[in-house]
C-alpha cells in the first residue's frame, strides 16, 4: 500500500492526511513536537494514519509533503528524502518568516529554496495556492466534468509525473507550471493564487464556498502571471 509522509500536519497537512485516507492511501503524520501531540487527528483519520517524527514520515512516504513555515525549511531532514518526491505547499510571508533577500530581490523561490536544502530530493511545488477549506471541498473523480487542477512546478519530470499521480489520487487534475523558478506564478499575489477556487471572484476567497476550476482556466491564469 502506497503511503504520503508529512512534514507538517497543520491545515493544509491535517486536510492533506484526510484526503489521503479518504483515497486508500496510508499517512504518517508528523510536526515540530512530539508524535503523541497529533494522538487526536490519527485517532480521528483512523487506522490508515499514524504518528512519527519528520525523519520517519520522510523514509516512510512514497511521497512527502513539506508543509512548514519556510523560516523552518533548514529543519527538513535531508538523508531520509534521498532520492524521493517531495511536494513542498510553501508561501514566503515576511511578517511570519522574516526577511529573506533573496527572496525580496526575485533572485529565487521558495521551492528552490528547499531544493537546496534537499539536493538529494527531486523537489515539486504544489497545494501552496489553495485554501485549506476549498481543498477539502473540491476532490473529484478523474473524468468528471467538475473536476478541478491545481498548478505543479519542478525541475524533474519523473518527480513531477509521481507529484501528478498523487493529485489524481486526491481527486485533483495538474497543470505544470514548468520548473521550481516558474513557482512563482501561483504564489499570493498571482491571479492562480486562492481566487480560482472559491465560488466567485474576489479577494475575500477565504470567506466564500468552493468551486471548481478546471486545468483550461487554470493554464489560463497561470500563463497572464508576469512579473
Amino acid at each position: 500500500m502506497a503511503t504520503l509522509g508529512l512534514i507538517g500536519s497543520g491545515l493544509i497537512g491535517g486536510t492533506l492526511a484526510r484526503l489521503a485516507v479518504n483515497s486508500g492511501l496510508d499517512v504518517v503524520l508528523s510536526n515540530s513536537r512530539e508524535p503523541q501531540t497529533l494522538s487526536e487527528l490519527v485517532t480521528d483519520l483512523g487506522p490508515r494514519a499514524r504518528a512519527g517524527t519528520p525523519q520517519e514520515a520522510a523514509a516512510a512516504g512514497d511521497w512527502v509533503v513539506v508543509t512548514i513555515p519556510l523560516k523552518a525549511y533548514r529543519s527538513v531532514p535531508q538523508e531520509p528524502l534521498a532520492g524521493r518526491t517531495v511536494l513542498d505547499t510553501n508561501n514566503y510571508y515576511p511578517q511570519r518568516d522574516g526577511a529573506f533577500p533573496e527572496l525580496d530581490a526575485k533572485e529565487t523561490t521558495t521551492s528552490e529554496l528547499l531544493q537546496r536544502h534537499l539536493p538529494g530530493a527531486h523537489v515539486v511545488k504544489a497545494f501552496n495556492n489553495i485554501f485549506f477549506r476549498h481543498l477539502a471541498d473540491l476532490p473529484r473523480p478523474a473524468g468528471a466534468q467538475d473536476r478541478t487542477a491545481l498548478p505543479i512546478a519542478g525541475d524533474d519530470a519523473g518527480a513531477k509525473a509521481r507529484a501528478t499521480e498523487l493529485l489524481d489520487l486526491l481527486g485533483y487534475d495538474a497543470v505544470d507550471a514548468g520548473p521550481l523558478a516558474e513557482g512563482w506564478r501561483f504564489e499570493p499575489g498571482t491571479p492562480v493564487y486562492g481566487i480560482p477556487y472559491a465560488a466567485e471572484a474576489s479577494p475575500r476567497f477565504a470567506e466564500l464556498p468552493a468551486g471548481p476550476a478546471p486545468a483550461t482556466e487554470i493554464a489560463k491564469l497561470l500563463e497572464a502571471a508576469r512579473r
